[in-house]
């Protein structure tokens, strides 16, 4: 098998053979317009009375959901009934295939230079992850021609994210709502789904799902599928920093107003997408799987030295984002402006606060430690959510970096070589050290969308128990 992404245009080719293949079981429909004038579209399978709902491609620099968002349709198409969750009869799967087509159009674009063409991408045929370790793609689906970069300093070079009010799932936290958020909550709105499953993956670490509240018995199928494709359970992260963590690397976000929200300030993140079912009584399940695995975020040893880690992971991330900024300021003048080229806003809204928003975050947490007085203080740290926090410190400039990196290169300015000359030694030095502390090692993209489908199938068995439909 090749281990290989699938292209927006190819999901989208692979969902209208599904079509084809399952008349009648099988739709697909436009749900609304990107903000570029890219179709937004949704593949329901099922006619059950209860609607899953499965957002793919929220973040364009994650890319297994387009593997995922097929495997699950297949699955719904098939009707294997292995599950009551992929019974037809009693579920509808509505998966909307890309919900920032815009995003991704430019995540493909910087991969450009690195594309290697090639089909076949079916999960059943990888060794470890056929029928009797999970669902896979089935015969004939899922043609994939984006190589997965093959170390970090590829990923950063050609990954793209949007700054947080252009992220369609957050920009309602930032009271600004685009064309693909509105189609969301559109369908939020009509399906009223009993369960919504957000496709994220993170780059280094391990997997990791948020829920907006707690489904018990999702524990150990989660578990169990992660152990069986040797990938780690992350046992802290960053963007769960303070939520409930009823079982491992299951965080719960916490009832009511409480000031427990996720670290980067986002206070109102009811009003994100995630939070819309839950008008419905519906609940969602954000998956993460990782693309390069770490085992020390699987590691619940007490970390002795967190005081004095966390504040040099502070130094770490504001050193890292002062020293891309300082390039940054040096080609301002030259640069497309911010208003037209969604690099540069992402540049400018980093250099604006980003770093110390997130240096600041784990204030809090040095204090809970220091204040520990006993080994057992349940106050101490563990190695693993300390590494979650040496993550985050080291991704942010090197995003920032690899952003501003594709900007010089594409720049005719006599200036931009020196000036790309420079961030490309600091970029390389953080990229290569990121891997050897991290102890890295890459995660089949077969593994990655095995993982994430399991586990989407296995929550939403979850919420139709809670239902009294399991």
């Amino acid at each position: 098998m090749n281990d290989r992404y699938s292209t927006v245009a190819e999901v989208t080719d692979s969902a209208r053979k599904l079509v084809s293949r399952f008349p009648g079981t099988v739709r697909l429909r436009r749900i609304g317009t990107s903000r570029e004038g890219r179709p937004l579209l949704m593949l329901s399978a099922g006619h059950g009375p209860h609607d899953a709902l499965v957002v793919a491609g929220p973040h364009p620099d994650e890319r297994a959901a387009g593997g995922t968002a097929l495997a699950l349709a297949e699955l719904a198409a098939r009707g294997d009934r292995q599950s009551p969750a992929t019974d037809p009869s009693l579920v509808t799967w509505n998966i909307v295939l890309c919900l920032d087509p815009d995003g991704a159009a430019l995540a493909e674009a910087g991969a450009d230079a690195g594309l290697v063409l090639g089909r076949g991408f079916d999960p059943v045929s990888v060794p470890g992850l056929g029928n009797g370790a999970g669902p896979g793609f089935g015969p004939g689906l899922g043609p994939t021609s984006a190589k997965r970069p093959a170390s970090l300093a590829s990923y950063y070079r050609t990954a793209y994210r949007p700054m947080a009010a252009e992220q369609p799932e957050w920009a309602p936290v930032a009271a600004h709502p685009i064309p693909e958020t509105l189609a969301l909550l559109r369908v939020i709105d009509e399906l009223r789904p009993f369960v919504q499953c957000s496709l994220h993956s993170t780059d280094v670490g391990g997997s990791w799902i948020q829920l907006t509240r707690d489904l018990p018995d999702l524990a150990v199928p989660f578990r169990e599928s992660a152990d069986a494709l040797g990938i780690p359970l992350q046992q802290g992260t960053y963007d769960a920093l303070y939520w409930e963590n009823p079982s491992p690397a299951i965080y719960v976000l916490p009832a009511g107003d409480s000031a427990a929200r996720l670290a980067a300030g986002s206070e109102d993140i009811a009003r994100s997408t995630w939070c819309a079912p839950q008008h419905y009584g519906g609940v969602t399940a954000i998956i993460e799987v990782p693309i390069w695995a770490t085992p020390m975020v699987a590691d619940t040893t007490p970390e002795p030295e967190a005081v004095r880690l966390l504040s040099d992971l502070a130094d770490l991330v504001r050193d890292g984002g002062r020293q891309v900024t300082a390039v940054l300021d040096k080609a301002r003048g030259f640069l497309p402006p911010p208003e037209t080229d969604p690099l540069r806003r992402v540049l400018e809204w980093m250099a604006a606060g980003l770093y110390d928003l997130v240096a600041t975050s784990w204030q809090p947490l040095a204090q809970q430690v220091a204040a520990a007085n006993t080994p057992e203080d349940p106050r101490h740290l563990t190695t693993a959510q300390v590494t979650a926090l040496d993550i985050v410190a080291r991704r942010q400039p090197l995003r920032a970096a690899g952003l501003l990196l594709r900007l010089l290169e594409a720049s005719a300015n006599t200036a931009a070589p020196a000036l790309h000359d420079e961030l490309s030694d600091l970029f390389t030095t953080w990229s290569a050290d990121f891997e050897t502390a991290l102890r890295t090692h890459p995660v089949p993209v077969g593994a990655q969308v095995a993982h994430q489908t399991r586990t989407a199938v296995a929550a939403a068995e979850c919420a139709l128990k809670a239902l009294g439909q399991g």
